[in-house]
């Protein structure tokens, strides 16, 4: 038998089920899959042999359009980090029993880069251990766009396109009243700011978007934060502020840890959620005027209702490219993007090994960023336009969009 098993893991997004809907067609047109399992929870769910029949829940293509609709991860996620395998092959030993029980020969894991460092590391076991019968390929997904070699995050553009609309929502209300206010918005991404810089395209359609964008790769400094909202209340009635959760000073110090704990996910991440509310006490103590915050949260990432036709597509493509490496016996590959041109937009699909990606970070490079330090240059806005373009054709009952549930 010649089975695959998918799974996913990490922050669910808008896309990250296009990929599985992309993985599951590939495998089926190809011919060269007996069975297709779904794995809940992540590496958790292998460990537990958790395992969906993906070829009988999916086994239409309505039942394929419902799950690229379907916010976030419809096989279930988790984040569980597997140890090194020098020092810990039990993990390693204890999954490959399991995928020659199920007669398991290809095994892709959708995720972002701790994802990508389990491929990583699976991968490596296999080559290591001469076991040249399981291949090991992976899936990128992340809405912080943060990986290295592709071009682009599948879920980043549905993210970003979330979040244009929401700060050119949010800059219109902000307008409706005479007494000046600020209104501090606070977007996700830890050190990276791609997710914050879309806040720009708020101003596409002729919107002012944000009065002033913050990302995480400057160093902030409260004090010029303050001169500058100041500077833009001198000029107008409302001020719209985007700030990354993770902007820190000088000294590598998270703003928002001012209110949070130490406390650290299973990867070692601190929380830092919570900057808009520091910046929002400081305004009213230091500047006095009428202030609010505001952090978008989960919303960033599960809203499938704004989801991008670009994003769902690319991740589709994504998946069946993964599922090629796979049958062609490409363990320790991940999918990826390539852009060809900005205008007209176009790309390719092609796959670079996993090792280059793990545990690597891609920031906005800082001459995207403009030399105030508050808003981003016209080559991030060229970069960000294509990812959003495109509404997808949505199945609605009672108003509200349809989704599948796999388990």
């Amino acid at each position: 038998m010649r089975n695959l098993l998918v799974a996913q893991s990490g922050g669910p997004t808008a896309a990250i089920n296009a990929t599985v809907a992309g993985v599951v067609s590939c495998a089926v047109l190809s011919g060269k899959v007996d069975h297709i399992y779904g794995a809940v929870n992540g590496i958790e769910g292998v460990l537990a042999e958790k395992f969906l029949d993906l070829g009988k829940k999916l086994d239409s293509a309505e039942k394929i359009s419902l799950l690229m609709q379907t916010p976030a991860a419809a096989l279930g996620s988790c984040r569980y980090k597997l140890g090194d395998p020098e020092e810990n092959k039990e993990d390693f030993e204890e999954i490959l029993q399991i995928f020659r029980r199920h007669e398991i020969r290809y095994f892709i894991y959708i995720g972002g880069n701790d994802s990508m460092d389990t491929v990583d590391k699976m991968s490596k076991y296999c080559k290591e251990n001469g076991v040249d019968d399981v291949f090991v390929v992976g899936a990128p997904k992340t809405i912080d766009n943060d990986l290295v070699e592709t071009d682009h995050c599948p879920g980043f553009g549905s993210a970003a396109k979330y979040l244009a609309a929401t700060f050119a929502e949010l800059e219109r209300d902000c307008h409706v009243y005479e007494k000046k206010a600020v209104t501090i918005v606070e977007v996700m991404g830890r050190n990276a700011g791609w997710l914050t810089a879309a806040s720009a395209l708020s101003r596409v359609n002729g919107g002012e978007g944000p009065s002033l964008i913050y990302l995480c790769e400057p160093v902030f400094d409260t004090e010029q934060f303050l001169k500058d909202v100041q500077e833009k209340l001198e000029q107008k009635d409302s001020v719209l502020v985007a700030i990354s959760e993770g902007i820190h000073d000088s000294e590598g110090r998270y703003v928002s840890e001012q209110v949070q704990s130490d406390a650290q996910d299973q990867f070692g991440h601190s929380y830092i959620a919570g900057s808009a509310k520091v910046l929002e006490e400081l305004v009213r103590d230091r500047i006095g005027c009428k202030v609010r915050s505001i952090e978008l949260n989960l919303m960033q990432r599960c809203a499938a209702h704004l989801a991008s036709a670009t994003d769902l597509e690319e991740s589709r493509m994504l998946g069946m490219k993964a599922c090629q490496c796979a049958l062609e016996k490409q363990g320790g590959q991940m999918a990826s993007i390539r852009r060809i041109s900005a205008d007209p937009y176009r790309v390719e699909y092609t796959s670079v090994p996993v090792s280059e990606v793990a545990n690597k970070e891609k920031k906005v490079p800082l001459s995207w960023i403009t030399e105030d330090g508050h808003d981003v240059t016209e080559e991030m806005m060229a970069y960000l336009r294509p990812l959003i373009l495109g509404e997808p054709a949505m199945q609605y009952e009672n108003g509200i969009p349809v989704h599948i549930e796999l388990y």
